[in-house]
C-alpha cells in the first residue's frame, strides 16, 4: 500500500505542474474567445474563426507594452494611475505589485536584480537572495546607511520572504538570474542544475 501510495505521490507531482499550465492556458483560451465571439465576431461576420480572440489578447498586450514605453504615452499612463497612486489603502497595494513587477522588469538595473549568497558572520551558513537595494541614504533615521545592501530572501513554497540589510563584505554574487533564483527558492532548491551538474 505504502508503494502504491508512492507511486501516486510521484505521478501527481509530475501530472500537476502540465495540468496546471494547460488548466491556466484553457481558462486564457475561453476568456478571450467568449469575449471575441460576443463583441468582434459580429463586427467581422464569416471573417470571424476560432483562435482570433487569444491572437487579438496577446496583440493587445505587446502593443500595451510598446506604448507604455514611449515617453510621452507614459506620461499620459502616469495620468490615469493617479486614482490608484492616492487612495489612502489602494495606494499601498497598487505601489506594492507595481514596485514588485518592475523589479522583475527590465526597468530595474542589472546592479539592483543581482543575486548574491549571504554568508553570516561567525557561521558557515549560507543564504541566496536577490540584491533590491544598493544605496541606504534615503532611508529614515535609525537604519546603517554606510556599506550595506537591502537583500530579499524568498521563501519556499509559499509567496513571500524577508528583506534583511547586510554588510557589503557579507554578500558574494552567484551567476544565476533572477527567475532562476525565485524557482529555486519556490521548491526549497529540491531540483538539480543541470547546467551546473554536467560541469
Amino acid at each position: 500500500m505504502k508503494r502504491i501510495t508512492l507511486f501516486f505521490l510521484r505521478g501527481l507531482l509530475t501530472v500537476l505542474p502540465l495540468g496546471l499550465t494547460i488548466y491556466l492556458l484553457f481558462l486564457l483560451l475561453t476568456a478571450s474567445e467568449s469575449i471575441a465571439k460576443s463583441i468582434i465576431a459580429p463586427l467581422l461576420g464569416s471573417f470571424y474563426f476560432p483562435g482570433i480572440g487569444l491572437i487579438l489578447t496577446i496583440s493587445a498586450i505587446v502593443i500595451l507594452g510598446v506604448l507604455v514605453s514611449q515617453p510621452f504615452l507614459l506620461k499620459i499612463f502616469g495620468l490615469l494611475e493617479l486614482p490608484f497612486t492616492n487612495l489612502p489603502v489602494i495606494k499601498s497595494i497598487y505601489n506594492s505589485i507595481k514596485s514588485f513587477a518592475e523589479y522583475f522588469s527590465n526597468q530595474s538595473s542589472s546592479e539592483e536584480k543581482q543575486a548574491v549568497v549571504i554568508q553570516i558572520p561567525d557561521s558557515k551558513i549560507e543564504m541566496v537572495g536577490l540584491v533590491t537595494r544598493n544605496d541606504m541614504m534615503d532611508l529614515p533615521e535609525g537604519f546603517s546607511k554606510v556599506d550595506r545592501v537591502g537583500v530579499y530572501l524568498p521563501m519556499s513554497y509559499m509567496v513571500g520572504g524577508y528583506t534583511i540589510f547586510v554588510p557589503r563584505e557579507c554578500i558574494r554574487p552567484i551567476k544565476m538570474n533572477v527567475e532562476e533564483v525565485m524557482r529555486n527558492s519556490l521548491i526549497a532548491w529540491l531540483s538539480q542544475n543541470k547546467n551546473i551538474a554536467k560541469k
